[in-house]
């Protein structure tokens, strides 16, 4: 492997922190589970296109396709439909507090079914990153004056366990399946659920296509998602789930250093101490085993 897994694993969260602001540019022009339907299709599509055009096998068993499905249903169908649509019954903030307990999830099942071992060191990073994260975001939290429903919640709870168990799926399929086509499929059948609801709750013929909505579902369907997920199967490749999931915490770092840079926003101690600790806590729960035997990595691509 040329590029460090934990390179990728950053890349990826560049990736996936773009998808806020362009989720935020487009909900004004479609219904949610719509837009989050057409996300998943359109990167699906292109995806499997990638994976036709060379001539990729199709999975074969059908534990492999329970994997594939299982991705689905977890990363793609519970949790965009928790992603865009919890966002009318719970506030930005505590939706990020709760979406930051995602690597502490994904690694409590990283133990039991894929039989990982973190450490001491690495649950107090994790446990690091999700205290910096809350950090950040507790202006928002005790600034939304009671705006958050209990429904609302679970919808973030739903969404951000829906995604810790697609990440274990996905490292199942890590070494079994090309990442183009097991990313595409995941996403085209995770967008089934999600089709089937806009139809029944939306109207998607009232989507606006102006150039704000082509340009956010473009951004979101092609680097967002497909780029993202196919480099994020990679990555899961020789990386454990409990050290890749810890990179999320990255996500409100890029946010943040985003809004400073290009839209004044400021960076207050709160923001600078949050930002310091969730970057300490990829770093410790994210770190290479050291092998008594062997001044090299443990894990292989390192």
């Amino acid at each position: 492997m040329f590029v460090s897994p934990r390179i990728l694993a950053a890349i990826v969260m560049v990736l996936w922190a773009s998808c806020y602001p362009l989720i935020t540019l487009g909900l004004d022009f479609a219904p949610h589970l719509t837009f989050a339907a057409l996300r998943a299709i359109l990167a699906g599509a292109v995806l499997m296109g990638v994976a036709r055009l060379r001539r990729t096998a199709w999975p074969a068993g059908w534990i492999v396709w329970g994997w594939i499905t299982l991705a689905g249903l977890g990363m793609t169908g519970i949790g965009y439909f928790g992603m865009f649509h919890a966002a009318e019954f719970v506030s930005p903030g505590l939706a990020t507090v709760i979406e930051s307990l995602q690597p502490l999830i994904a690694a409590l099942l990283a133990v039991i079914f894929l039989r990982e071992r973190l450490g001491p060191v690495g649950w107090y990073g994790l446990c690091l990153g999700v205290g910096g994260v809350a950090l950040i975001a507790m202006p928002r939290v005790l600034a939304a004056g009671g705006g958050s429903t209990a429904f609302g919640q679970v919808l973030v709870i739903m969404a951000t366990s829906g995604v810790a168990v697609g990440n274990i799926a996905i490292k199942s399929l890590s070494t079994r399946v090309d990442p183009a086509m097991a990313m595409g499929l995941q996403l085209l059948i995770g967008a089934i659920p999600l089709s089937v609801l806009a139809l029944a709750t939306e109207s998607p013929e009232t989507i606006d296509w102006s150039p704000q909505f082509v340009i956010s579902l473009l951004g979101l369907a092609l680097p967002g998602t497909a780029l993202a997920y196919w480099l994020w199967q990679v990555t899961l490749q020789t990386l454990d789930v409990s050290k890749a999931a810890a990179f999320s915490f990255l996500v409100p770092i890029i946010g943040i250093s985003v809004g400073a840079l290009f839209f004044s926003e400021p960076l207050t101690l709160n923001v600078m101490g949050g930002g310091a600790l969730a970057a300490i806590g990829v770093y410790l729960a994210s770190r290479p085993k050291a092998d008594p035997l062997s001044a090299a990595p443990s894990e292989k691509g390192i």
